[in-house]
């Protein structure tokens, strides 16, 4: 288990984490979303001890990473996957770290299976690709059996095997018990992957909740499908409700600003037929477009061709 109470780093005068608290239970995946420069980096430095906090306190199966007597027994963990000798072999990388907890070779041997590189173990590190390199990373996360794994980004320049490989491995994790906490840019994977997320944004926490009450939340004023013989007679009902509403084809309309149940009863009292009305639900990406809108500190310029990144001010 992971707990991270009223935790704060600063930097000078810039705060990358302000008064965070959150934990990550076993039995679970839970992912680690937030923009970027949102601050998730420095979180999953402050967890393994590579930081110090300012303030507050994190703990790792109920005491601090620094305090633990074999590290890689208990946690695992990727954040640079390359950060990786060139010129060792992933089985010597992998036999080097082993030894360093007393793990035998048997164990560097199944690793290199479970990530499927047993064909080019023997080969030198620099030659890797991208997504052999984030094998490599997470055979070295799982080295030492440990009851939590904290993976930044595990499926960048995984394949689309690769990337079913490393859902399915994460569940298997959870499964077992252990606690999993990964972060991802990837909003369809990690829609398919976690259970429950922590979400971030300018350093502090925005949502803490499972995927589906955190789309829920994003959905509640998302747009209701409706068909109905007498869509037209309908349309007048609802706009002068103030509701928007758009003709999809005929006999079907597409509302917002009312919630179904709203419709239904609208549709009743004018004695209107409707065969479908459908709650359209947002997908994990728009749910956390909508829910971190403000917490960006650099958007894009659509305008005039313009890409260049432009700062926001800060929320008050």
């Amino acid at each position: 288990m992971i707990e991270v109470r009223g935790v704060s780093k600063r930097y000078g005068e810039k705060v990358a984490v302000d008064d965070l608290t959150f934990s990550v239970r076993p039995g679970i995946v839970t992912g680690f979303l937030g923009p970027n420069g949102a601050g998730k980096s420095t979180t999953m430095r402050l967890i393994l001890g590579l930081d110090a906090p300012t303030s507050g306190t994190v703990r790792v199966n109920g005491c601090s990473y620094r305090d633990l007597a074999a590290p890689l027994h208990e946690v695992g963990a990727m954040l640079e996957a390359h950060a990786i000798h060139t010129g060792r072999s992933a089985y010597n990388h992998l036999l080097a770290l082993a030894q360093t907890h007393g793990i035998p070779r048997r164990r560097v041997e199944e690793v290199i299976k479970l990530v499927g590189l047993e064909d080019v173990a023997r080969k030198r590190v620099g030659s890797f690709s991208l997504g052999m390199g984030q094998r490599l990373g997470v055979a070295a996360a799982l080295l030492g059996d440990p009851a939590t794994v904290i993976l930044d980004e595990p499926a960048n320049g995984l394949d689309p095997e690769g990337i079913h490989w490393i859902r399915n491995l994460l569940k298997g994790l959870a499964a077992e018990g252990r606690t999993v906490f990964l972060s991802s840019h990837l909003m369809s994977e990690m829609a398919q992957t976690a259970d429950h997320l922590v979400v971030i944004g300018r350093g502090r926490l925005i949502a803490d909740t499972s995927v589906a009450e955190f789309v829920r939340r994003a959905s509640s004023e998302a747009n209701v499908r409706v068909r109905s013989p007498q869509a037209s007679e309908l349309r007048k009902e609802l706009v002068g409700r103030e509701a928007q509403v758009q003709s999809i084809e005929e006999g079907l309309l597409e509302v917002s600003g009312l919630t179904g149940e709203q419709i239904g009863e609208i549709a009743l009292e004018a004695r209107i037929v409707i065969s479908e009305l459908t709650p359209l639900q947002a997908s994990l990406e728009e749910a956390f477009m909508s829910l971190t809108g403000d917490s960006v500190e650099y958007h894009a310029d659509a305008g005039e061709g313009n890409e260049s990144a432009k700062p926001v001010r800060a929320a008050a």
